[in-house]
């Protein structure tokens, strides 16, 4: 089993999956959250409000993203 498939019901847009990934992509530094209602949108969860499992979950998008050495071109 893949992380994406352990963690399915976090890879949401905005979600701690989707934002671990997005983080790493852009090269930012890693700081746990989601945006529940989608990013950006409504408020930002911290890592402090996040349960166990969704800190796992923004990790491993984290870490995913980091081994696949997909990251966004400044050019």
């Amino acid at each position: 089993m893949n992380r994406r498939n352990k963690y399915a019901d976090y890879i949401y847009h905005g979600g701690p999956f989707d934002r671990g990934s997005a983080d790493s992509y852009y090269r930012r530094p890693p700081e746990p959250h989601k945006w529940p209602d989608g990013t950006l949108k409504g408020k930002q969860v911290t890592e402090e409000f996040l349960t166990d499992e969704e800190r796992k979950a923004y990790w491993a998008g984290y870490n995913e993203n980091e081994e696949s050495g997909d990251f966004k071109d400044w050019g």
